[in-house]
């Protein structure tokens, strides 16, 4: 038997959209899972999602919807649902966690799950094999998959894999608020804080990223509290690093450990990372994580969902019309 291991995250004490009647049930005890699913022939995939997450609807309603991608979970892959904001017990060695038993909501906290749904592939020993924080439409889904299910995290990243799999422009889409080269991201007290931004060509979630994301008001209107550097990960160009040390674009990107593009990285005036988007967001998500770096507010509230949500009641109260997906 085939199966795939789901791990969801939700708000509250029952998932907002149902998973799909394939969905198998599970002890929680994550290492067996992945030795079962092994046995035959498959490989662990845990689901992070939220009551109330557009892009959890979108997985589950799109995505799963569409005969190739199901074939090639049920074939692939095991999946059982979690409640991150509940207390059922989930053991598994792995990300700090020392094998003892965490409840779904601190587990959530010792990974850093900072995006929904949030999508871990693990592999035969239990050791994550793919993470992809953020919704990805069906194609970049199915790449996932194909990525994961083909053992090809030890011949490539995933970055290059995806690039080689997708439809989109041969070049890097230029925007009037990018800084120009030669690029010293040096930081100086009391500077803007910076934002890196990492794309290649090829890119179609880059090619959307400035379709829409950078043609919203309110996305540009908190841009300019940036300095915002655009970088192509795959470039051998030099810079100095916010950190001050002198290198190679590329290879500063192996060193940040970045798995997808676009990918953008935030520093505060210190020259230290404080926050990143490695996932696919509309417009509301992009600038509500440029608030919550510009505000400081990742500095007293470590969950950027909580923060999400917060904002999202205060736009409300103001009278203002709030529409996660757009």
């Amino acid at each position: 038997m085939r199966w795939l291991l789901i791990l969801s995250l939700v708000c509250g004490e029952a998932l907002a959209q149902e998973p799909p009647a394939w969905f198998a049930d599970s002890l929680l005890f994550v290492r067996e899972d992945a030795a079962d699913a092994a046995k035959e022939g498959k490989r662990l995939m845990l689901y992070f999602g939220q009551d109330g997450c557009p892009y959890c609807k979108q997985l589950m309603e799109v995505n799963f919807r569409q005969a190739r991608i199901v074939d090639k979970m049920r074939k692939g892959f095991v999946a059982v649902a979690i409640n991150i904001w509940g207390d059922r017990e989930v053991t598994w060695d792995y990300g700090g966690t020392s094998g003892r038993a965490l409840t779904e909501k601190q587990l959530t906290a010792a990974l850093k799950v900072q995006f929904t749904p949030t999508l871990l592939f693990l592999d035969e020993k239990g050791e994550v094999a793919l993470r992809v924080n953020g919704y990805l439409p069906p194609e970049r889904f199915e790449a996932a998959l194909d990525y994961v299910s083909g053992k090809m995290e030890k011949k490539l990243p995933f970055a290059e894999y995806k690039t080689e799999h997708q439809k989109a422009s041969e070049s890097l889409n230029p925007q009037p608020f990018f800084l120009k080269p030669p690029y010293d991201l040096r930081r100086k007290p009391g500077a803007k804080p910076l934002a890196v931004l990492f794309e290649t060509p090829h890119c179609a979630g880059c090619d959307e990223l400035h379709r829409e994301g950078f043609e919203r008001k309110e996305v540009l209107s908190r841009l300019a509290k940036f300095d915002v550097v655009r970088l192509s990960s795959l470039s051998g160009d030099s810079l100095v690093t916010p950190g001050g040390q002198q290198v190679k674009v590329n290879g500063w990107a192996a060193s940040l450990k970045l798995n997808y593009v676009p990918a953008m990285l935030f520093f505060d005036d210190q020259g230290k990372e404080v926050f990143r988007i490695e996932a696919y967001m509309r417009p509301f998500h992009l600038a509500g994580s440029l608030e919550y770096v510009a505000s400081g507010a990742y500095r007293t509230e470590p969950s950027f969902q909580r923060f999400l949500q917060s904002e999202a009641e205060r736009q409300r109260a103001r009278g203002e019309s709030v529409d996660l997906w757009k």
